[in-house]
């Protein structure tokens, strides 16, 4: 499972690395509304969550679900700007400002992800123009709940008041407490993307899809360029659509872990939002090597045989009468196990011992929550 992002004859000049405040706003919002994804910034979220006067606490908590469960795509309106290769803002008075040049439809479409699920990337015609769109719009709206729904009419109804009122929310949290958030990271992020931009010139868009996360590849089977995302979704993008202008923007996110994010909505440049390298958070297992892992120890023979070389290395004679099973029978297990990168071995004269390797044991629950968060 992956999302990709096709960029086959994209000159390399349109591949940048560049910051955005309105992004960065998105997730420390969604690290307000959600701190157990994020431990490294607990103390800032309850630190800010205390000082938020109740007025401005409330708003939040009315429109969280832009940010909370879906990250919408009005974090990074440069992507969806017709024209040419638009970059983000400076401040975030500039990114509202990229943010205001989108038509109502393009903002009601990004601003109601919270209910399209798969339907993401459909390029489906906008709700204030296709009455069954409308229909769905505020069928979906009303199960996710009452505020989803109140949005949503609000929004249907008269998209400059609700865009106003939005623009309005993002400006009071700068005064509130993004301005000094922003002073405070903007330097990291800004030196992360020098970095990447100097590896992509010097030593190739491989090697600086490697700095970014090791969840990004390239392929270039079948003729065709592309950067894939390793992730528990399906997605596609082109980064060479004639009628949005070519291009794919890299943009690094200080709040962001274990979120990576992959803009691929049709009509809009993609752009990955990606965490900046944390030296104390090890890298994460691949998707594939997750479920592997998973797959090995969900067998209850495996647990059994686990128990034992969790403790003390054994051979395989050793555990197959131990818990009365054959050799051979026992051997198929341990390949399930070592296949999954769960065991390691050692000779000991004509004996081969296996052990179950426990620091790859203990970060399967990270590896899980950042697999299924990413």
């Amino acid at each position: 499972m992956s999302v990709c992002i096709d960029i086959t004859g994209l000159p390399a000049e349109r591949i940048v690395f560049e910051t955005s405040p309105l992004a960065e706003l998105a997730v420390a919002l969604h690290a307000l509304a959600e701190p157990g994804h994020h431990p490294a910034t607990q103390g800032w979220a309850t630190a800010i969550s205390a000082a938020l006067k109740p007025d401005l606490a409330d708003r939040l908590s009315e429109a969280d679900f832009l940010w909370r469960s879906t990250f919408s795509d009005i974090f990074m309106p440069f992507a969806g700007v017709a024209g040419g290769h638009v970059r983000p803002g400076a401040t975030l008075a500039e990114d509202l400002d990229i943010l205001d040049r989108l038509d109502d439809e393009e903002f009601v479409t990004a601003a109601l992800e919270f209910s399209c699920g798969s339907q993401y990337a459909a390029g489906l015609p906008s709700p204030l123009v296709d009455r069954a769109r409308h229909a769905i719009a505020l069928e979906l709206a009303a199960s996710r709940g009452p505020r989803q729904l109140g949005f949503t009419q609000r929004l249907l109804a008269d998209p400059p008041t609700v865009r106003a009122w939005v623009r309005r929310l993002l400006e009071d949290c700068d005064e509130a407490f993004f301005a000094d958030t922003w002073r405070r990271v903007h330097p990291q992020l800004a030196a992360d993307a020098r970095h990447k931009t100097e590896l992509l010139r010097h030593k190739g868009l491989e090697e600086a899809l490697t700095s970014v996360s090791a969840a990004l590849s390239l392929n270039t089977a079948g003729g065709r360029t592309r950067i894939e995302a390793d992730k528990l979704a399906h997605g596609a993008a082109t980064a060479t659509d004639p009628a949005v202008g070519p291009g794919v923007t890299f943009v690094p996110s200080y709040h962001g872990w274990p979120h990576l994010l992959v803009l691929h909505a049709s009509g809009w440049r993609p752009v990955v939002h990606y965490p900046v390298a944390a030296p104390e958070l090890p890298s994460a297992a691949s998707v594939e090597l997750l479920k592997l892992r998973l797959e090995a120890l969900a067998h209850p023979v495996r647990l059994r045989l686990c128990r034992y070389i969790a403790r003390a290395p054994y051979t395989t004679g050793e555990l197959a009468h131990a818990h009365d099973l054959s050799a051979p029978e026992v051997s198929r297990h341990l390949t399930v196990l070592k296949k999954a990168g769960l065991l390691t071995t050692r000779r000991r004269g004509r004996y081969v011992l296996h052990q179950l390797d426990v620091t790859v044991v203990a970060r399967l629950g990270s590896d899980f929550l950042e697999g299924i968060l990413r």
